[in-house]
């Protein structure tokens, strides 16, 4: 596994440069560098949503707290020491998962599925030497891979391509190095992804699986102690994940690329609190994952997932209005007696066909509390048009669902409090500092 040698490689190379002590840092202010420095946040949305032809024709409400985190992350040793951990209570109040047409994994299909209880809890020991500095982390969290997660986008309906775009909640260990303009990210960890909300990784299956990322910055420079969460980013990421759906292995494996395009500027979008200033943010992404059998790709329709994403969004006047439209691939699996549950472990033998999944969400949202509780009242419209890409195959989106379009509207409450994470999963010199 090439990419996990070159994980230990970083590991070795981080070693010295977190011996490596600025002029002045330490040795010359011992208790200022024995200090803790850190933040914690909190956040939950409350909403409700209106789903048309969620079933057989059938149009379904229903209301949910989804995304009740506490974040927090902290830095001991000069700064050389870093801690993040965000906890997820949605296994308490999203155990059904939330209704959102085409989102798939982790056995749920058509809801989006609970998150772990410990999303993240990872640690970092980072060093530089001059305007090189390198990290190694370790823990459970995010695998370098794909765009940011959408738990800290500025929007409450996740997208189709969820685990398409991201691999979280993985024992892992990442090595990274930073340049001026340019990161360099590789991992090593356990290809099984969660069964549960309380699941723990299994830990045999660790260093089964790899994935890199590469992002620059092109118009400027990230400042000299962390990574940038503003100005254009470009990225590329490369993946290899050893049996995702088959939590004892054997199943089949993913190979997954993706590449992206993002902008901010300004206050971050869907966090902030009244009075902030102007913000704007946009992201184009390219996804894709092609299923393996025996190191070597299912030469078969329905076994490559694609997807094209392109979302936007604006804070003026106190007001913050978001855009996206996607297309993204979905690979049909059988379901079980809940028809918003797929069989576990998956069977590789077959594919009941896949599907088109064009999306197009439009919503709005005003922040009313101040700094110590943001409220954000918020509303968002999506409409939804699957397609069967293989004609004869035995999943008809058109039957299952009773017509040709979905449509969805959410309104509720975003509420958050504290610091939340600029950036979620990235650890050590990857980190991107908080604007709040």
């Amino acid at each position: 596994m090439p990419l996990a040698r070159s994980v230990l490689v970083l590991a070795i190379s981080a070693a010295p440069l977190a011996a490596q002590h600025p002029a002045g840092h330490m040795g010359h202010d011992e208790p200022a560098a024995r200090r803790v420095h850190g933040a914690i946040g909190a956040q939950a949305v409350v909403s409700g949503t209106r789903l048309t032809n969620a079933l057989d024709g059938r149009t379904r409400t229903e209301g949910y707290v989804s995304q009740p985190t506490v974040m927090g992350h902290a830095a001991v040793a000069g700064g050389h020491v870093q801690l993040t951990g965000t906890l997820n209570f949605e296994g308490l109040t999203l155990a059904r998962g939330e209704l959102l047409g085409g989102v798939y994994g982790e056995g749920y299909v058509d809801r989006r599925h609970p998150h772990t209880l410990v999303h993240e809890a990872m640690v970092a020991v980072r060093g530089s030497r001059g305007a090189v500095a390198a990290s190694l982390a370790a823990g459970k969290g995010f695998a370098p891979f794909g765009t940011d997660d959408p738990m800290v986008r500025p929007f409450e309906r996740y997208p189709v391509n969820h685990h398409l775009a991201q691999i979280l909640e993985r024992a892992v260990l990442v090595g990274a190095v930073r340049m001026p303009r340019t990161l360099v990210e590789v991992a090593t960890f356990n290809g099984d992804e969660p069964t549960g909300p309380y699941a723990a990784p299994r830990w045999r299956r660790f260093g089964d699986s790899w994935s890199a990322r590469v992002s620059v910055l092109p118009l400027g420079a990230a400042a000299a102690d962390a990574w940038s969460a503003t100005g254009l980013e470009l990225s590329a990421s490369a993946a290899r994940v050893a049996s995702p759906e088959n939590r004892a292995g054997g199943g089949l494996d993913q190979r997954k690329w993706s590449a992206a395009a993002r902008w901010a500027s300004g206050t971050p979008l869907g966090a902030a609190a009244v009075g902030a200033g102007p913000g704007t943010y946009a992201l184009v992404e390219w996804a894709r994952t092609d299923w393996m059998r025996g190191g070597r790709v299912i030469d078969v329709a329905g076994y490559r997932d694609g997807s094209v994403l392109a979302e936007a969004g604006a804070r003026r006047w106190n007001v913050e209005l978001v855009a996206r439209a996607e297309r993204t691939d979905r690979l049909e699996e059988e379901r079980s007696v809940d028809p918003f549950r797929t069989v576990r472990p998956a069977p590789d033998v077959a594919t009941l066909g896949v599907t088109h999944w064009t999306t197009f969400t439009v919503g709005a949202a005003r922040p009313l509390g101040r700094a110590a509780l943001r409220v954000a009242p918020f509303a968002e419209l999506t409409a939804l048009a699957p397609s069967r890409v293989v004609a004869g195959t035995a999943f008809d989106p058109a039957s299952f669902y009773g017509g040709r379009r979905l449509w969805a509207l959410t309104g509720g409450l975003r509420l958050g409090a504290g610091t939340p994470h600029a950036r979620m999963g990235r650890y050590g010199v990857s980190a991107a500092a908080s604007a709040h």
